[in-house]
């Protein structure tokens, strides 16, 4: 009768005679011991006794010694992840799972810390980040994540965020006589180069001068109450704002003459290789010029992102040689996009030229008297919404080298587009950004403040201390700043990034006709203002594509970052 029940198996014990089965055996084995010199576990001789399979035992310096309690692996009294530069400072943690055990494998990977995918120079390779930039140069070319420099970033910044375990108190309340020594300091160019480290940043007068150095900006024009950076976006910022100029076009008209002469002395100062770079920003488009020899070209250079057809066809027309870096063309939209190289009647010979090329294969195929070729029209319309395709995005930056660029300051001048015709911001010249003096500049100040916090870490409460600096943070304040908090900080800082994402384009290598080298840049552009490392790095070439970086992290004077 039990043969017929299913499943039914003849070794089938009931409970009570596997325990008492269980109690017998463990009389019999009394004090025998395991291999290994170890009494054989509870648990291990029911399993034993069962005929169940068992792992083979642990071996001897692998676990616990004899006696040791047993210790649940995923027991944690801090179960909030570890920072990745916090360091343990609690008592040592007991014995966890057996090395290489499926069972370690599941700890160590649910304790650890997100964001953790930098690597110091100790921990081998650094994990580079899933964000994956378009770039139009080899991936050789790119610097390791784990070096002494970071690489060329050419965005605006908005915000900076510094992170450390050392105080920031050395950035606040500067005397009065630290403040007017690092406003002579920059007007000076003054290169200040500390010591790798610094004992008592707080006592350190050449530190906070040097910092007061490094937040000064200059801004054309300049009105107290109007934020005039960033502009793309801000009309709901100015919405409330006192704009007496709006409806005032005599006024309109004296901004903007006085605007001009501004623009022209700023771009004077970059050709004479007196000013590295500046910004141009409108409520459209920002257009960032650079004098010859940085970014590894040797004319002057301006990119201008985002742009629509309607600008590109206004450059055209004024004989304004471009081109699209990020575009793919064919030679004879090249030929166009240089401006007045092609007349009507050569446009349109090249138009008639593809029409035939693009049906000759069906004249080929004898079927070309079935097929209704499409009119003119009907090509212009598509090719105009291929071109339209482009606006408002990083593909549409444009890039204007040499003489084209003193056209592009004419063509800005006279541009009516520049200016918004409505809205909060009608009538309001561009915003000038530069990192030095010209006509008609403002001076300002970037803020800064430090912030000191109580962090919770395994043992306690931890002093975290964190330095904020907002602004337009050009890529030179952006050096400097590093540079300084390298000695202050001992080589040991975070910092976040905030870009204003339409300027992150201006990271992309365009084409170069010569490299010019480090020396020769040095000794042309020795009286730009620059510290000598900071015009090092601007030298080099792009490299971060359409993106830049977002978080930057030293550790032992070693920076690793992410774009």
């Amino acid at each position: 009768m039990a043969s017929s029940v299913p499943g039914y198996s003849p070794s089938f014990k009931k409970p009570p005679e596997t325990l008492r089965l269980r109690r017998k055996r463990a009389r019999s084995l009394g004090a025998e011991l395991a291999p290994g010199g170890r009494p054989e576990p509870a648990p291990r001789r029911a399993a034993l006794a069962a005929g169940l399979p068992l792992r083979p035992y642990p071996a001897a310096g692998r676990g616990g010694g004899p006696g040791a309690p047993g210790r649940n692996p995923f027991a944690r009294l801090d179960n909030r992840p570890r920072a990745a530069a916090e360091p343990p400072d609690g008592p040592p943690q007991a014995p966890g799972p057996f090395p290489g055990s499926r069972r370690e494998r599941d700890v160590l990977r649910a304790e650890k810390p997100e964001g953790t995918a930098l690597a110091g120079p100790l921990q081998g390779a650094p994990e580079m980040p899933s964000h994956t930039s378009h770039r139009s140069f080899s991936e050789s070319d790119m610097p390791p994540s784990g070096s002494a420099e970071l690489p060329v970033d050419w965005s605006l910044k908005t915000r900076l965020l510094f992170t450390s375990s050392h105080p920031f108190a050395w950035a606040d309340h500067l005397k009065a006589q630290e403040e007017a020594q690092g406003v002579v300091q920059h007007c000076r160019a003054v290169d200040v180069t500390l010591p790798p480290s610094i004992q008592d940043p707080k006592l350190c007068t050449e530190l906070r001068c040097a910092f007061q150095q490094s937040l000064v900006y200059w801004l054309h024009p300049a009105f107290p109450w109007l934020s005039l950076f960033p502009r793309i976006g801000a009309d709901r910022k100015m919405s409330a704002k006192t704009s007496p100029w709006s409806n005032d076009e005599s006024l309109q008209h004296i901004l903007m003459s006085d605007w001009s002469v501004s623009f022209t002395s700023l771009y004077n100062l970059l050709k004479t290789k007196l000013c590295p770079y500046f910004y141009v920003c409108t409520y459209q488009f920002t257009i960032l010029f650079r004098a010859a020899g940085l970014a590894g070209n040797d004319v002057i250079t301006a990119l201008i992102s985002p742009t629509t057809r309607g600008i590109r066809e206004a450059m055209k027309n004024e004989g304004i040689e471009f081109s699209l870096p990020l575009v793919k063309e064919s030679g004879h939209e090249k030929k166009k996009a240089s401006g007045t190289s092609l007349g009507p009647g050569e446009e349109q010979a090249i138009s008639d030229e593809d029409e035939e090329e693009s049906f000759s294969w069906l004249e080929e195929m004898g079927v070309q008297d079935k097929i209704k070729k499409p009119d003119m029209l009907s090509i212009k319309l598509r090719k105009e919404k291929h071109e339209v395709q482009v606006d408002h995005r990083p593909e549409s930056v444009v890039l204007v080298k040499g003489a084209n660029t003193l056209t592009l300051l004419n063509f800005l001048i006279n541009c009516r587009s520049v200016i918004a015709a409505s809205g909060p911001q009608a009538g309001l010249p561009p915003t000038l950004l530069s990192p030095r003096a010209f006509r008609g500049a403002t001076m300002q100040m970037l803020k800064a403040r430090s912030v000191n916090v109580k962090k919770q870490g395994v043992s306690g409460y931890k002093d975290q201390f964190s330095l904020e600096i907002t602004g337009p943070i050009m890529p030179h304040s952006l050096h400097s700043v590093t540079m300084l908090l390298r000695s202050s900080q001992r080589g040991s800082f975070s910092a976040g990034l905030y870009t204003h994402e339409p300027t992150a384009v201006f990271n992309i290598c365009p084409p170069v006709d010569q490299v010019l080298g480090k020396e020769t840049v040095r000794e042309e552009l020795a009286n730009c203002g620059l510290h000598p490392k900071t015009l090092d790095q601007l030298s080099q070439t792009p490299v971060l594509g359409k993106s830049s970086l977002r978080s930057v992290e030293m550790s032992d004077y070693v920076y690793n970052w992410r774009s």
